[in-house]
């Protein structure tokens, strides 16, 4: 690592730093809506986003910073256990095709911004959609804090904000001015912002990878080197090798499955697919999407590089960071460190406005202010999203790195209790409220506990999100545990609140919504009154 700052590096990264601000920018008047204060319009992009805007502005949110930093980290650190993000990103796109068409097609025709808004239309109760508001915040506000995270990271490295000693103020002061950027175009120009900037950060990331994978082998000495050298060192430590032992099987199937199930059901992964214009681009970008896998193969493999270029750091989320560093020219290390920090930009956005949008929807126009206007709405969530990346800046600040990670691991578990109501409730009318309701708090308090008794070399709490399966002994990923107590008390409940028959709330859809296109009758923008007296 430099001793001071590397000049180079950081000027061609506060080069493409202001070039997407300005874009951030400028992207309020891309596509100008006739009527701006609308929240369709800020926090959706007028839902007119076309198939490769929308690949884009997908593959720029679920493709982050911390992506490009944590998933090599895990490699470099654990070996190829840390490769089930890329089975999880293949189980997920067939997944995703059976049920995304269909919850894009009813939030385009009863204008459902949110999860939140389907549930409450879907089971007439809103306590369940206030159940899954508050589970997508919870769960986004420590994946933003990882974004900055992603940015710190890169700073680190090319050595600015000083030394530990230095002034707190002095050494976050870059980050501050990151944040101060990112909060601002996002306020000005809503979810356009991250679709416009995320076609420079995919373009960035591509390159970056193209020339890692190429150039970077070949100063190794070839991949039988690398290989070498990661499993000398895995061996070494007891690991057993490049290859996960048999022990951590179930550890790496169950974790793999449950994050692909998990994975849209983040407020933001739906907020980017409900801004596309028809139900045929969501079914295009369902095909087309498996390229990013392809690239996050690629891009795992920096995590044995990390290992045979000898990088040696404390914190794990250096290491890539540190292996441009030290194996590209200056210049291009710059640019590699631009596509970290633009790929933390991008998804922060589009976080911050997801969790806005829950907020305004499904919490503020629920159960405060029922009469507001759209334009109220979309004023109360540009507040709402400036105050979501301050308590995401302040998580960063003022907590333990690794604490951030866990918390995300936590939200991982927490937001996959929202599956049966969204994706049950896109399939069937079956399910019980309340017996969703029950599930749903059966599967938060065990994978909370559960994680909570989690300890690691660093953590005597929330120390990982793996533990021993009851009734079967293997150890497995928490969140499907939870997630299948989850499914078994919601079908039980069902039948036995169906036995006493239990009131089942108002269904305001129709079986054709499911499979209505943009060209079919108009979205509504009110909902409808059915909805307003709904019971809890």
């Amino acid at each position: 690592m430099n001793d001071g700052v590397n000049g180079v590096a950081l000027g061609v990264f506060i080069f493409f730093f202001l070039a997407v601000t300005v874009m951030g920018f400028l992207a309020a008047r891309w596509r100008k809506a006739d009527n701006e204060h609308s929240l369709d319009e800020w926090g959706l992009g007028g839902r007119s986003f076309g198939t490769w805007v929308t690949w884009f502005l997908l593959g720029g949110d679920l493709y982050t910073a911390y992506t490009f930093v944590a998933v090599p980290a895990a490699i470099y650190a654990a070996g190829a256990a840390g490769f089930f993000a890329v089975p999880y990103t293949i189980l997920v796109y067939p997944l995703i095709f059976t049920f995304l068409p269909r919850l894009w097609s009813v939030s385009h025709k009863h204008g459902y911004v949110t999860t939140s808004d389907f549930v409450r239309g879907r089971f007439g109760s809103k306590s369940l959609s206030l159940a899954v508001a508050v589970t997508g915040i919870l769960a986004t506000m420590p994946y933003i804090a990882l974004q900055l995270v992603g940015i710190q990271a890169v700073l680190d490295v090319m050595g600015v904000g000083g030394g530990e000693n230095t002034n707190w103020f002095v050494k976050d002061l870059p980050l501050l001015i990151a944040f101060g950027v990112l909060a601002a175009y996002t306020y000005s120009s809503g979810l356009r912002a991250p679709a416009l900037i995320a076609f420079v950060k995919d373009t960035l990331i591509y390159i970056v990878i193209a020339v890692a994978i190429i150039y970077i082998p070949i100063k190794l000495g070839g991949f039988d080197e690398i290989f070498k050298a990661a499993g000398d060192k895995y061996t070494a430590a007891g690991a057993g090798g490049v290859v996960p032992a048999a022990a951590g099987q179930w550890t790496y199937a169950t974790l793999a499955l449950g994050s692909a199930l998990a994975l849209f059901m983040y407020p933001h992964s739906v907020t980017a697919t409900l801004s596309s214009r028809s139900r045929e681009v969501i079914r295009r970008n369902t095909t087309i999407l498996p390229l990013y896998s392809l690239m996050l193969g690629l891009l795992a493999l920096l995590g044995f590089m990390a290992i045979a270029a000898g990088v040696k750091v404390q914190n794990g989320q250096l290491a890539i960071p540190q292996l441009f560093e030290t194996m590209f020219p200056d210049w291009f290390a710059g640019v590699a460190f631009a596509a970290i920090g633009i790929g933390a930009l991008v998804p922060a956005a589009i976080m911050s406005i997801a969790a806005a949008n829950l907020f305004t929807r499904n919490i503020y126009k629920d159960f405060i202010k029922p009469d507001a206007t759209p334009k109220e709405e979309t004023r109360v969530s540009k507040i709402v999203s400036l105050l979501v990346k301050v308590g995401a800046l302040v998580f960063v600040l003022t907590m333990d790195k690794t604490v951030a990670i866990n918390f995300q691991l936590l939200g991982g578990i927490w937001i996959l209790q929202t599956f049966p109501a969204l994706v049950g409730g896109l399939f069937t009318r079956w399910f019980h409220r309340w017996a969703l309701l029950g599930g749903w708090a059966v599967g938060m308090v065990y994978g909370t506990l559960a994680a909570y008794g989690v300890a690691s070399p660093t953590q005597k709490h929330f120390g990982g999100s793996s533990k021993e399966i009851p009734g079967i002994g293997e150890i497995g990923y928490i969140g499907l545990t939870a997630f299948v107590m989850n499914v078994v008390v919601s079908v039980v409940l069902t039948f036995v609140l169906r036995a006493l028959k239990a009131p089942d709330g108002i269904d305001e859809t129709s079986p054709e919504d499911y499979t209505a296109d943009a060209g079919d009758a108009g979205v509504a923008t009110e909902l409808p009154p059915a909805t307003a007296g709904a019971s809890h």
